[in-house]
């Protein structure tokens, strides 16, 4: 591979060297994150105690974030798409840190919130960029081993956050947890500035932008889509603490009848939010599937296990999070693992296989009973993170490659809302089946439910290429 140079405020950087930063910049983004979702929750009670605050405000400090999140994601894809990735994604990394600094100072629990509210709005701005800056940086056959790199440690740091939390919540306090963010973001901001994109054979200028392209950014478009959004996942994420209500039932119907006047505007919009020519990708479609149903057998076959390990076996959260350790093991190393199967195997095998995994993981936790041995329960986590680690890398780095450059942004903001949409839905089918039960006696049905989910995704993975990867 030749080494096309690129300037930079720094001097001369190779075109090797330059994908190398940019890969760096994209799993700090990543990472910073996922990191940030798991150190919050055990935070939570010490921030509650110490602002002398309500529990239903300290849950908005999540619900907002990921409300916001969720109403941004394609509008800020789109935008990068638009203005470039490299530019956005600085935007979004250095206001995340802004962001999280700024929470560690907070005086009261309303400033939490709100600063939550905009860190929301720059994590949008961060996620679809750190797949639009791989896209426009790597070539295809570079591309999944890049994108497995970054999935990898978005499950290290989702995997370290309770323990790095918890422990920086204890020595330090719960501000701590905020400020821990702030130096790889800065980090990460000026990586981005200083270094641009290398050129590529895909017609990407050096702020990861399609050049001959006027992109449209559809504002009523992305309206109609946030509020869709924003309701759905307000509505999904309030199911597992007030369970099925006339209010959730009315949430759905709003999602639903915005999703549906969002589909009638895009038909007739002169540049439609989602490019027409994106949606009748062969590999698009599946891939989102497939990533709304792995994530959501997921975290629902998680957050049951949980409460079996907590509830029904009477274990500390401590001991809950060593016995769910194998899961976070298998999916950091299923995924750079997942690039060289998907060299020899192509993607459609890969993504079955894992889908698979998550399916028998899911159908083993339905078996467990109180006098189950531990070995089983870890065999479990196994098969959930192998497959899981697998079928995120691999479905991603299909959606990804499938994209043209001009579309980059809006697929990886589709790519990151199935991702947040995914949890929730799986969390909430999770309660609203055994709701009213005894965990043990619900526990089964509730599963099968959820590994029927997986099994339905493998389906959808069969839709996706066979070809191989040079």
């Amino acid at each position: 591979m030749s080494e096309t140079r690129v300037a930079s405020g720094a001097g001369t950087v190779t075109g090797t060297g330059a994908r190398r930063l940019t890969l760096t910049g994209s799993i700090l983004g990543a990472a910073i994150v996922a990191l940030d979702g798991t150190v919050l929750t055990v935070a939570q009670p010490s921030l509650q105690r110490d602002l002398h605050a309500s529990l239903a405000a300290v849950q908005w400090t999540s619900t907002a974030y990921l409300v916001t999140v969720a109403a941004l994601l394609v509008l800020a894809g789109r935008l990068g798409d638009r203005y470039g990735h490299r530019r956005v994604f600085a935007v979004g990394v250095l206001g995340f840190g802004a962001a999280s600094a700024a929470i560690g100072l907070a005086p009261g629990i309303g400033w939490v919130i709100g600063l939550r509210v905009l860190q929301g709005a720059a994590g949008a701005l961060l996620q679809p960029a750190t797949l639009g800056l791989l896209r426009a940086a790597y070539p295809a056959d570079l591309l999944g081993r890049a994108i497995a790199l970054r999935t990898s440690a978005i499950g290290l740091s989702a995997a370290a956050g309770p323990v790095i939390g918890g422990a920086l919540t204890t020595q330090l306090g719960w501000r701590s947890v905020f400020l821990l963010t702030l130096a790889p973001a800065a980090v990460a901001g000026v990586a981005a500035l200083l270094v641009p994109l290398p050129a590529t054979a895909d017609d990407a200028d050096a702020d990861g932008r399609a050049t001959g392209r006027t992109v449209g950014l559809d504002l009523p478009g992305a309206a109609l889509l946030g509020c869709a959004l924003a309701c759905l996942v307000f509505t999904l994420t309030g199911l597992p603490d007030r369970g099925p209500t006339p209010g959730s039932g009315l949430g759905l119907a709003a999602s639903a009848a915005l999703g549906a006047a969002f589909v009638r505007h895009e038909r007739s919009a002169r540049s439609p939010l989602l490019p027409p020519a994106l949606l009748r990708t062969p590999a698009v479609t599946p891939a989102l599937g497939v990533l709304l149903a792995a994530s959501a057998t997921l975290f629902g076959t998680l957050f049951l296990a949980t409460y079996f390990l907590q509830d029904v076996l009477s274990l500390d959260p401590l001991a809950s999070a060593l016995r769910a350790l194998p899961l976070a093991v298998a999916m950091v190393a299923a995924a750079p693992a997942s690039a060289l199967l998907t060299r020899r195997h192509g993607p459609r095998r890969t993504v079955v296989a894992g889908m698979c995994s998550i399916t028998a993981g899911a159908l083993t936790v339905a078996a467990l009973r109180p006098g189950t041995p531990a070995l089983v329960l870890g065999v479990a986590f196994l098969l959930l993170g192998a497959g899981f680690g697998a079928v995120m890398a691999t479905a991603t780095a299909a959606l990804v490659r499938a994209t043209p450059v001009h579309a980059a942004g809006v697929a990886g903001g589709l790519q990151q809302t199935a991702m947040n949409i995914g949890p929730a839905l799986g969390v909430a089918a999770a309660t609203t089946l055994t709701a009213g039960r005894p965990l043990v006696d619900a526990l089964p049905a509730a599963l099968a439910v959820l590994a029927a989910t997986a099994a339905g995704g493998a389906l959808l993975a069969t839709r996706l290429p066979a070809v191989r990867i040079a």
